[in-house]
């Protein structure tokens, strides 16, 4: 558990490149590590596809948050992440791991600021289910 007590864990999408925009955009917009670090939690990233490819588009989107491979096991399934990507949140307490929270699709979407500043704009995100004016 990268010795942290709480672990914020997201799971890509299954496809590894092209990477789906919506995750690129949500990687983008994390902040630095060392405030989650602080109060002893931290983030990383999970995927199905083989390291070789996660580690090539990591260094070429400039990344640095730890992230891994779970290629050839059932992590992301078992975490109902097979389809889809997902947030979980588990909690290491002495030689166990629980699952506290996970949510996947639009329940992501507040923990991403880019979204929640656009949502505080007059024209919104300007997405297709959305009410918003012209322009």
């Amino acid at each position: 558990m990268l010795g942290y007590r709480i672990l914020k864990d997201q799971h890509p999408l299954r496809t590894c490149c092209p990477f789906q925009q919506e995750f690129v955009s949500f990687v983008d917009n994390i902040g630095h590590l060392a405030h989650l670090h602080a109060r002893d939690t931290s983030f990383i990233l999970v995927s199905p596809a083989p390291f070789t490819q996660i580690e090539s588009f990591r260094k070429h989107m400039g990344w640095t948050i730890p992230w891994f491979s779970s290629n050839g096991d059932n992590f992301n399934i078992d975490c109902g992440a097979d389809k889809r990507f997902g947030l979980s949140i588990f909690l290491h307490n002495d030689d166990s791991v629980f699952r506290t929270y996970y949510t996947t699709a639009r329940g992501v979407d507040r923990i991403r600021a880019d979204f929640n500043f656009l949502d505080l704009t007059p024209y919104g995100r300007q997405e297709d289910w959305e009410d918003s004016p012209e322009g």
